[in-house]
Order: structure tokens, then sequence, then C-alpha cells
């Protein structure tokens, strides 16, 4: 049996059963998402001045440019009463996404936020130019499996007007083609999602593996769908050093998370569109996007091709089979040289990253559920520790209407209309 002959069940519109699969993981060296509270944006609101002083006083602080402050902080005022917004430098930009990065509560890889390759994007405003410039950003990122962290940053929302926005959660996710009996071929978190770029000309394979097109919304086109090359999409075939039934599965998985929902805020600024990406530790592979029993709920076939007692809970096959499942991940990915970590180097990092920020007197932000990994939890560093929870600024922030739009699309997707301005536009071949 492979993966394609494998029905996950319906989970219809039920709520996610834990805190954990309410969003999608993120990547080890990637922006976390941020729970509730999140304060709310107001798209008509003028810059902050208050966070736009913070933001700059930050900035020269830690640049060591504090001669020029004041006659920064002034041009900010004055352009913030005249337009309701300011521009950032391209270096405010660079420090601004990179301290996001520094802020972000439940991401566990931030002892590299000094690295993040900030891709200033702002000039950029039309679709078939953001779709170009986020396949640029797939392959530098890729980097030959040397997976680099990367941000693209787009122009960023001015009060009163509408804003560009990528409608998926990522750049690279998998379809979920819903069969006739209500079961889910492929990833059933995005099974409402598939239908929506269905509705609006999209075609899969109608395999487990199809990646899902990107749907790009701009003010002047409206949404138009977009396919990513194959050659900007690095996948890994998963297999077991020990198994070699593994391959018979039929399993894979892209190399680069690229979250491309969230919104960037920096010092009052908003970039709703600025992907970011870091990479896979791999347990958000093994124990949650194919182990979870809502995605791709691999766990009980695992356990019949290892030959597992399944009868009853106490034979722990469950955590059998899901410690085999993370070890073909790992061991996958590096036979095909593609980086990824596992959760207990990568926790000693984090640990390694808070006495660092303690010593320049920085408190670190941590989401207890967040950093402590899904897979022998109490066995890593982080387990044994309480944190500070903070909302600090910058950061990366998840809004209700785009975590809805990237789940189910549009509530009534427009039919397909090439050409027309606030329609959908089919950018073919989709399929």
């Amino acid at each position: 049996m492979s993966v394609d002959q494998v029905r996950a069940p319906c989970r219809g519109d039920a709520e996610e059963a834990s805190p954990r699969s309410a969003t999608v993981p993120h990547g080890a060296g990637t922006p976390g998402y941020r729970d509730v509270p999140v304060p709310r944006w107001d798209p008509d609101a003028p810059a902050d001045v208050d966070e736009a002083e913070a933001f700059l006083r930050l900035f020269f602080a830690e640049n060591g440019r504090g001669g020029a402050l004041r006659t920064r902080l002034a041009s900010v005022r004055t352009e913030i009463a005249r337009t309701g917004t300011y521009t950032h430098t391209a270096e405010e930009l660079v420090f601004g996404a990179r301290v996001a990065w520094r802020n972000s509560s439940r991401c566990v890889g931030r002892l590299y936020w000094r690295s993040l390759r900030v891709l200033d994007r702002r000039h950029v405003h039309d679709a078939d130019g953001i779709h170009t410039q986020v396949v640029a950003h797939l392959r530098a990122a890729t980097n030959a499996g040397s997976v680099r962290p990367t941000t693209s940053i787009f122009p960023p929302a001015r009060p009163g007007r509408p804003h560009i926005r990528i409608w998926n959660e990522q750049l690279i996710r998998y379809a979920g083609h819903r069969r006739a009996d209500g079961s889910v071929l492929g990833d059933p978190r995005y099974a409402e999602f598939t239908s929506a770029v269905t509705a609006m000309g999209w075609r899969g394979r109608g395999t487990a593996f199809d990646v899902l097109p990107l749907v790009i919304d701009t003010p002047a086109e409206g949404p138009r769908l977009f396919r990513l090359p194959e050659d900007a999409v690095a996948e890994v075939p998963i297999i077991h050093p020990d198994h070699a039934w593994f391959a018979d599965l039929g399993l894979r998985w892209h190399v680069v998370p690229v979250i491309s929902h969230m919104r960037l805020t920096i010092g009052g600024v908003h970039y709703p569109c600025a992907p970011f990406n870091g990479w896979y530790m791999g347990t958000e592979i093994g124990a949650r996007n194919l182990g979870d029993a809502d995605r791709y709920n691999l766990l009980p076939l695992v356990a019949e091709r290892l030959g597992l007692d399944t009868s009853q809970e106490a034979t722990l096959w469950r955590d059998r089979a899901l410690v085999e499942l993370n070890v073909a991940v790992l061991h996958s990915f590096a036979a095909h040289r593609a980086r990824i970590s596992d959760h207990h180097t990568e926790t000693e990092r984090f640990c390694a990253h808070i006495d660092q920020e303690a010593r320049a007197g920085r408190p670190v932000p941590a989401d207890w559920t967040w950093i402590v990994p899904p897979l022998s939890g109490s066995a890593t560093p982080v387990f044994h520790r309480y944190y500070y929870e903070a909302d600090l600024r910058p950061n990366f922030y998840l809004d209700p209407d785009a975590h809805e739009l990237a789940l189910r699309g549009p509530s009534a997707p427009a039919a397909p209309a090439a050409d027309v301005p606030g329609r959908v536009k089919t950018v073919l071949p989709l399929s």
C-alpha cells in the first residue's frame, strides 16, 4: 500500500483538537506564529508614532548611530503627519525583519536571527512581478539543499488602501483532494483551499503530493493563480535506513518551508506580503505533517508495515511508529544533502540563544507549547524551563482573515475571468 491508497479521515469543519494543530508548523529557522491575544490590525489607521519612535530608538541603539536619531525621528513624525505612514530605509528594513525573527516566541531556531537574508521587493506591485520574485526566493533559499533563511518584503500597506497579499499559508503546500466518500487524498488541512483553487481553474494530477498553485492578490488585479515551476520546488523522497519497504509508500516532502500569509510589522508599518523561511526541524514533518491524525495520518500504516501490535494503546505502537517515521525523514534529507535539524540539536541551540541574548541584556520571549518539540519533549533541554512570554516588536502576526483565506479560500470563489481587474485571472499551465 502507498500513501496514494491511504484515505485520510475527513476532518470537516471541526476545530483541531490541540493548540499545536491549530496552526501549521513552521520551520526550525523560521519565525513562528503568534498566539492570542494578537493586537488587532486596523488597516485604515495611520502608523503609530510611538511604535515608530520605539523602533527607531532600538535601531539606532543597536547599530551605534545615536547622533542621527533626533533628525530621523523628526523626519518620520513629519511624514506620518503628512501621509499616515513613513518609508523605512534599506538598513531599517533589514534590521526590522531580523529583529522580528528574534522576537518570534514560537520559533526554536532563533540562534540564527542575524543570518536572515532580507530581499527588498518594495518596488514590485504587480502579480506577475511578485510571482517572479517568490520563485526566485524559493530557488535562492533552497541553495542546492543548504537552505538559507530568507525573507522577501513586498510593498507595505498604506492606511485606508487595499494591500497585496498571498493567500497560501506556505509557498509550497500539497493539495487535499476530497473524494466522493468524504475522505481526502493528500493533505486534509488544505481540502477546502484545494476546492477553492479548483473552482478558480486549477487542476491537479490527483496524487497525494500535488503542489498547490499560488493565489496572489493585488489591489489592481484581484486574486490570480500561478503555478510554481518544478525546478523551484525541491522535494525529498522519504526512505528508511533499515526498512526498504518505506520507499514503496511513495512519501515525499518539500525542502523549504516558506510561510507566506503572515504580516510583518516594523515600527508601526505593516507588510502583509513578506514570505519568509528557515529550514525544517525533522519533527515538523515526521511528527506533525505526516504523523498527525488530521494530516497524512501515517502512523497506522507505518505500524502495520512494522508488524506492531495495534490492538491496544498500551503496546505504544503509535510511539514506535512515530520514531521510525522521524528516523526516515532525517535519514532522507541527509541522503539528499538537504538541510534539516533534529529536535535534540535544535533545542540545545535554542538554550545557547537564550544565554547569548541574556549576555546582550535582552529577554527572549518563548511559547513553551511550541518550543518543546512534539517528540521526546522531556528528553530535550527546553522542557524543564519557564519562559518569558511577551509581544515584542517588530514581529510577525497572523491575522484572522489571512488565516481563513489560507485554509479555505474565499467563501464564494470568483469564477475564472481573464484580464478583468478585480476578478480571477488564471495563468496557465496550472496542472
